[in-house]
């Protein structure tokens, strides 16, 4: 719940990203962006709440029942706010809201209003505009009244995801600290496993730490050992894990709605055997590789083809695959090496951990060129799941899944890479797993 002084950015910050995004509206248009409404997890008991990113990114407003409203007011836009009033029982239950008193006072809006009055204001507002920019689905209500008034309706995603890839300083700085708090969470679950530990406690070891520094999980971790790390949205984490496997983990934490997103992959005992640092070693040249393809200007294929050369030549190379790297890579990089590597090599990354803007493997439209200020995952991986009867799996590397997963920021002096706390070369990993933390 917001709470008043709990703003994430500078004034400045929300301002200029409304100027932005106002500017691109023609002036008889009416913004309505919703937040995302409350949702029932069983009887009475719901989910735990969370903005809609784009609430987040305009005004930092994170309580429910709410709406940003923007007009344009004799060439001068405005900014609104609907929210829930001042409520004594309902805070008795629910906790202090902020109200309109508190939003309008500390909150980057020009005017604050109730919800209880959202139908009469919007209608007046809607009488004076030619055109409504909104975000349908998120509440029902203000969507049949948007519906009712028979106006143009516009998609205001197409203009604010636009605006969302690029980063500014104060984004960025967020998004270092959720990346080096994710890297010290890896760091600690890596220090603390042991043969025969369950999935489950290092997700605990690892969600703890997220907890005990005021952040929270920004997806379903994934603690997947021995053939458990070859399903890639794998999350039951209830196994325990073998002597001699491998595990993989793929957690990430949200700060102020800012995600970051790590998978790393090490042996419970603290020793790769041969055939896992063969398929371990192609795996972060495949990585490394696709963070040197993250330059200004670089379409966003170039890491995704970048990676998948290293790994189809890796699997000619072991014997895996028999045929040409030509033949491997396939017409459309769709080719037999795609077997073991069914996935892209990153998304976009921030206050969505798949967040907006394109990029990801399928997407349609004209492809997107890297540009300084954005941050993308990137994570090859190979899975060879001894469960699998669509391919022939190579018994030397049975039940072998390896993902490395990292944060990078794209700059005019190339990548940064956010995670690079987390170790991933063997000699690391190996010298961590069973540690002792200081």
């Amino acid at each position: 719940m917001g709470v008043i002084g709990d703003l994430p950015f500078s004034m400045g910050e929300y301002k200029l990203r409304q100027d932005r995004f106002l500017s691109q509206n023609k002036e008889d248009t009416l913004v309505l962006i919703p937040t995302n409404s409350v949702k029932i997890r069983s009887n009475d008991t719901s989910y735990p709440y969370r903005a809609n990113s784009y609430m987040l990114y305009l005004c930092g407003w994170s309580e429910p029942e709410a709406i940003f409203m923007a007009f344009n007011d004799s060439g001068v836009w405005k900014s609104c706010l609907f929210v829930r009033p001042r409520d004594t029982r309902a805070e008795i239950w629910e906790g202090r809201r902020v109200g309109t008193e508190g939003a309008s006072k500390y909150w980057p809006i020009d005017e604050a209003y109730s919800i209880d009055d959202m139908d009469k204001i919007i209608q007046d507002k809607i009488s004076n505009s030619k055109s409504i920019s909104t975000i349908e689905g998120c509440d029902e209500k203000l969507d049949i009244l948007i519906k009712k008034s028979n106006l143009d309706v516009f998609d205001a995603q197409i203009i604010l995801d636009d605006l969302r890839v690029i980063k500014s300083d104060e984004e960025i700085k967020i998004m270092q600290d959720a990346a080096t708090l994710a890297s010290n969470a890896h760091i600690e679950g890596i220090m603390k496993t042991y043969p025969g530990i369950g999935e489950w406690k290092i997700q605990s070891i690892i969600e703890s730490h997220f907890s005990t520094n005021k952040s929270f999980p920004s997806y379903s971790s994934i603690v997947g050992g021995g053939d458990n790390a070859t399903i890639l949205h794998y999350n039951s984490n209830n196994m325990e894990i073998n002597d001699g496997d491998l595990v993989l983990v793929d957690a990430g934490c949200e700060i102020s709605g800012y995600a970051s997103d790590i998978t790393r992959t090490w042996p419970v005992n603290g020793k790769f055997s041969n055939s896992q640092r063969e398929i371990y070693d192609l795996v972060l040249n495949a990585e490394k590789a696709a963070i040197e393809a993250c330059v200004v200007g670089s379409p966003w294929s170039a890491m995704h083809h970048a990676s998948s050369k290293v790994l189809a030549q890796g699997l000619i190379d072991l014997g895996i695959l028999e045929c040409n790297l030509e033949e491997a890579l396939g017409d459309n990089y769709d080719g037999p090496y795609r077997n073991f590597f069914m996935h892209g090599t990153g998304h976009m990354l921030g206050l969505d951990v798949h967040d907006v803007g394109g990029g990801r493997q399928g997407d349609k439209g004209p492809e997107r060129l890297l540009a300084s200020g954005m941050v993308l995952t990137v994570e090859p991986g190979l899975y060879f799941g001894s469960w699998r009867t669509d391919v022939e799996i190579p018994e030397k590397y049975s039940g072998i899944g390896v993902r490395i997963e990292d944060d990078v920021l794209v700059t005019d002096d190339g990548p940064v890479i956010l995670t690079s706390l987390c170790p991933k070369e063997i000699s690391e990993i190996e010298s961590l797993v069973g540690g002792k933390i200081e």
